[in-house]
C-alpha cells in the first residue's frame, strides 16, 4: 500500500504540472494494474492524513474513472455502441462516482479539521456536491422504470428488487444528509461529526451500487435484451434525459418493443455462458411473466389499454369532474365524479354550444377565455369559485394533440375546501415517500 501511495504522489503531482490522465495511465502501467478502483479511497484519506489539499486529490477523480473503466472492460462489456443506453448508463455513472468520491473527500477533511472557518469554507463545495447528487434520481428512474421491466418479464425478480432497494436507500440517504447538512451550516460545532459520518456513508453506498450496476446488472442486461427492447429503452430514456452530455446518436435497426410484447423469454443457454456469475444464481427457479394484458376488446392508447368498462370506471374514481368541448366549441364529453361533486351536468349538454352552458352573464367570459387559450396567448386559466360551503378551483385546460394541434379546451373541477379551511391538517398527512 505504501508503494500505491508514493505512486499516486508523484501522478497528483505530474497532474499538477498539467499532464492528462490516460499518458499518466501508460506511464504507470504496471503498478496501476495492481490498484483495484475500491483501493483509490483508501490511498485518498491516507494523503489527506499527511496534509495534502483537497483541491489536488480531486485531480484523481478522472484516474478513479478511467482504471474503472478498464476494470469493467474486461467484463465483456467493451463492445457497446457509444450512445446505446448502457454506454449512457454507465458514463452516468463514472459522473456520479466523481460526486461521491468528491464527498467522501470533504467528510475525510471536515471530520479532522478543527478551524471552523475552514469548514465553513468547504461547506460550500459540500452544497454544489449535494446538489449534484441530487440528479441521481434521474439515473435510477430510469434503470427502474426501463431496464428492470424487461428482467421481470424474463422472471428475473431478485436482482431487480434487491438493486432498487439500495438505490431508494441512497435517495432517502440523501434527503437525511441535506437535512443534517442545513443543521450543521447552522451550528458546525453541533452537527459536522454527524455530518462527516452521514456523507462517507452516502458515498460508499453510492460506490458500491456503481459498481453493483456495472458489474453484474448491465453485463447481464446487455447479454439478455434484444436490439428491439433495448431501442424501447433508447427511445424514452431520451425524454427522461440523461445527467450526462449525450455525444454520440445510437441508431438501432430493430422496432421497439415493449415488456408486455415479449412472448419468447426462455433465456437460452447461450445467453446464460454470457452472464456474469454472480447473476447465474439467481437463474435457478426462475418463472417468466407470461401474462397477456391487452384483452380481447381493449383499446389500445399510447399510454396502455383499456376497455370501455375500465375507461367509464376510471373516469368516475378521480375526485375532480372534466368537461371536454372540442374546436368548434361544442360539449363532446363530461365525467360524474363518485368521490366529489362540481357543477351540475346532465347528458342533454353533449353537442351544446359551451357558451349556452352558463348563464347569459358569465357567457362572454367564458367565450373570451377559450379565444385566448386557443390564440396560445396561455395553456390554461385559473379560477376559484364557490358552490354554497364548498371552495372549487376550475382549471380551464387547452387540449393538444403530438403535434401540439389544439383540438379543443378542457374544463377541470376539483374541491379544495379541506385544503383551504384545515390546512395545517393536511400539512400533518403530508409523507415523504
Amino acid at each position: 500500500m505504501n508503494e500505491k501511495i508514493e505512486i499516486v504522489k508523484k501522478i497528483i503531482r505530474a497532474l499538477h504540472e498539467g499532464k492528462d490522465v490516460k499518458t499518466l495511465k501508460e506511464e504507470f502501467r504496471d503498478i496501476l494494474s495492481k490498484i483495484s478502483p475500491f483501493e483509490i479511497p483508501i490511498i485518498e484519506q491516507e494523503l489527506i492524513k499527511e496534509g495534502m489539499e483537497i483541491s489536488e486529490i480531486l485531480r484523481l477523480c478522472d484516474l478513479h474513472v478511467e482504471l474503472f473503466r478498464d476494470f469493467l472492460e474486461s467484463r465483456e462489456l467493451s463492445d457497446v455502441p457509444r450512445g446505446h443506453p448502457i454506454d449512457l448508463l454507465m458514463k452516468e455513472n463514472e459522473y456520479i462516482l466523481k460526486q461521491a468520491e468528491a464527498l467522501n473527500l470533504y467528510a475525510n477533511f471536515i471530520e479532522k479539521e478543527s478551524d471552523m472557518e475552514k469548514i465553513k469554507g468547504i461547506m460550500k463545495e459540500i452544497h454544489k456536491i449535494l446538489g449534484e447528487l441530487r440528479k441521481i434520481r434521474i439515473h435510477y428512474r430510469k434503470v427502474q422504470m426501463l431496464v428492470f421491466p424487461y428482467l421481470e418479464r424474463r422472471g428475473v425478480i431478485a436482482v431487480p428488487r434487491v438493486l432498487w432497494g439500495r438505490e431508494d436507500k441512497i435517495i432517502v440517504g440523501l434527503r437525511e444528509l441535506y437535512q443534517l447538512f442545513l443543521k450543521a451550516q447552522e451550528d458546525p460545532s453541533k452537527y459536522v461529526k454527524k455530518l462527516a459520518d452521514k456523507m462517507k456513508n452516502i458515498a460508499n453506498e453510492t460506490l458500491e451500487l456503481i459498481f453493483r450496476e456495472n458489474k453484474i446488472l448491465y453485463p447481464a442486461a446487455w447479454a439478455l435484451l434484444s436490439e428491439g427492447e433495448w431501442a424501447a429503452i433508447h427511445e424514452i430514456a431520451m425524454d427522461i434525459g440523461y445527467i450526462v452530455e449525450v455525444k454520440d446518436e445510437w441508431k438501432p435497426k430493430a422496432k421497439p418493443i415493449m415488456p408486455y410484447e415479449l412472448k419468447d423469454t426462455k433465456i437460452s443457454e447461450e445467453q446464460i455462458k454470457k452472464l456474469p456469475e454472480e447473476f447465474k444464481a439467481t437463474l435457478r427457479s426462475i418463472e417468466p411473466d407470461r401474462y397477456e394484458i391487452k384483452k380481447e376488446g381493449d383499446i389500445e392508447l399510447s399510454t396502455g389499454f383499456l376497455s370501455k368498462e375500465e375507461i367509464e370506471a376510471v373516469f368516475s374514481s378521480l375526485p375532480l369532474e372534466i368537461t371536454y368541448a372540442n374546436n368548434d366549441a361544442r360539449v363532446k364529453f363530461y365525467t360524474e365524479s363518485r368521490i366529489s361533486g362540481g357543477f351540475v351536468r346532465t347528458k342533454t349538454i353533449v353537442g351544446r354550444r359551451v357558451g349556452f352552458c352558463h348563464p347569459p352573464r358569465l357567457e362572454n367570459f367564458v367565450m373570451n377565455v377559450i379565444k385566448e387559450l386557443k390564440e396560445g396567448k396561455e395553456d390554461y386559466k385559473e379560477f376559484w369559485t364557490r358552490i354554497g360551503d364548498r371552495i372549487i378551483r376550475v382549471l380551464i385546460v387547452t387540449v393538444k394533440n403530438k403535434r401540439g394541434e389544439m383540438l379543443g379546451v378542457l374544463e377541470i373541477v376539483e374541491d379544495f375546501t379541506e385544503v383551504i379551511k384545515n390546512p395545517d391538517e393536511i400539512m400533518k398527512k403530508i409523507m415523504v415517500l
